[in-house]
């Protein structure tokens, strides 16, 4: 029986966070950081940050070619870091493909997962009306001996937490991993494995928890009934948030399309484009990894009216064959070259699965207390509907890293 690597990547989203943590897991725990070591991890973060961004637009289209009807949600920062932290055990033509696949080619291994370290910890934190939790956790079948460099280095790099399993027993097994999953995304993601292959030895998870409050509350009583244009011949019925107040919006003539800045507390922000009727193709093989900078350059705080469907959608994905298709799959092969995990040769990736979640209501997320009244200027609001199939970018805006990415094709899950 081969040894199999099985690969979970799952996540769940209900929205917003930032924040820098001192891990005495650190890189440079043992010593402080230059002024230049500083500069140079902060940089090798923002460069990261970039590459994600362009491997999420790159999977977004891959997934739309595939399925161009149905609703995308995922995070690209959880399938990276997934990758990033396995890059560690992978080496020759199965780490070169790692590297290419998501960009990372021109980062030294070094360079490559301190990015990564400071990214997980710049966003992770806990407020009141924010939390992000984003973690790492590798089960372990008792029968391998994983390398120990491999397991120092997942733990200080990614706070990877490692976890004994007995994959002989399967069905406990699954239930010890789903009940560890579940509880750290507050049982939003409650059976992220099932049918473990029976060879597997070892499981490597990545979980984002996120939830958030807008800055500016939707008043839930002025939420309405409306029609959704899901395509020119089918329109569904959805709850319409309403609010006006002072956004920052603007409109790419290059892209067909309405870029719309809606901000949480914290420095994460959400961003929705609402491309011309027709034109959202046009908009998808637009996109590429500095559009924030261009849009930046294109939006100004205006006074809007936004009318935005309350959203509850979720996404599954199987990875390995898509992942494919993006040059990745000598790590799904036998003798995949992931012997800096293990000596175990015929050591490979037997799935790799993703599970994202995402709850958008009236106050962002859950909560009670509402926001402030805001004082507006003497102008003439401007509509703004999301009443036909728009995209969702939420990210944080120092790096800017992009933690979730969607295709909004019908607010109903239909």
């Amino acid at each position: 029986m081969n040894l199999v690597l099985g690969l979970g990547l799952f996540l769940s989203g209900l929205l917003s966070t930032e924040g820098l943590l001192i891990s005495s897991n650190s890189p440079n725990s043992h010593g402080a950081m230059s002024h230049d070591q500083a500069w140079k991890v902060k940089r090798n973060a923002h460069q990261l940050a970039k590459s994600n961004m362009d491997f999420g637009f790159k999977l977004l289209k891959k997934l739309t070619s595939i399925s161009s009807k149905q609703n995308i949600f995922f995070s690209p920062l959880s399938i990276s870091t997934a990758f990033s932290m396995l890059s560690l055990g992978a080496q020759d033509s199965t780490l070169a493909e790692i590297k290419q696949g998501f960009n990372f080619r021109n980062l030294p291994e070094k360079d490559l997962h301190e990015g990564f370290y400071y990214l997980l910890h710049k966003l992770n934190q806990e407020k009141e009306r924010i939390k992000m939790d984003i973690g790492n956790v590798l089960f372990i079948d008792q029968k391998l001996r994983p390398q120990e460099r491999f397991l120092r280095e997942t733990r200080n790099m990614y706070n990877a937490e490692t976890v004994s399993a007995n994959f002989h027993d399967l069905e406990y097994t699954e239930k010890k991993i789903n009940g560890y999953i579940s509880r750290k995304t507050h049982g939003i993601i409650s059976n992220m494995v099932t049918n473990i292959d029976p060879g597997t030895v070892l499981l490597l998870a990545n979980y984002i928890y996120f939830r958030a409050r807008w800055q500016q509350e939707f008043d839930p009583k002025q939420t309405k009934e409306e029609d959704f244009f899901v395509d020119r011949h089918k329109t569904v019925k959805v709850p319409m948030m309403f609010h006006g107040g002072m956004y920052d919006v603007g409109y790419d003539n290059q892209l067909s399309c309405t870029v719309l800045e809606m901000p949480y507390h914290g420095n994460i922000t959400a961003t929705f484009i609402l491309p011309d009727e027709g034109k959202m193709k046009r908009l998808e093989e637009g996109l590429e990894a500095d559009i924030f900078s261009r849009w930046k350059r294109l939006i100004s705080k205006r006074v809007i009216n936004v009318s935005l469907p309350r959203l509850h959608i979720s996404g599954t994905y199987n990875l390995k064959d898509t992942l494919s298709h993006l040059g990745i799959s000598k790590i799904f092969e036998e003798h995949g070259e992931l012997t800096r995990i293990s000596l175990h040769r015929s050591l490979k990736v037997g799935e790799a699965v993703h599970k994202a979640e995402l709850k958008m209501d009236e106050k962002g997320v859950e909560g009670a207390a509402g926001s402030g009244a805001q004082t507006l200027p003497m102008e003439t609001p401007e509509n703004l509907k999301f009443s036909r199939p728009f995209l969702m970018m939420v990210y944080e805006k120092a790096t800017p890293s992009m933690v979730f990415l969607a295709k909004i094709v019908n607010p109903k899950g239909q």
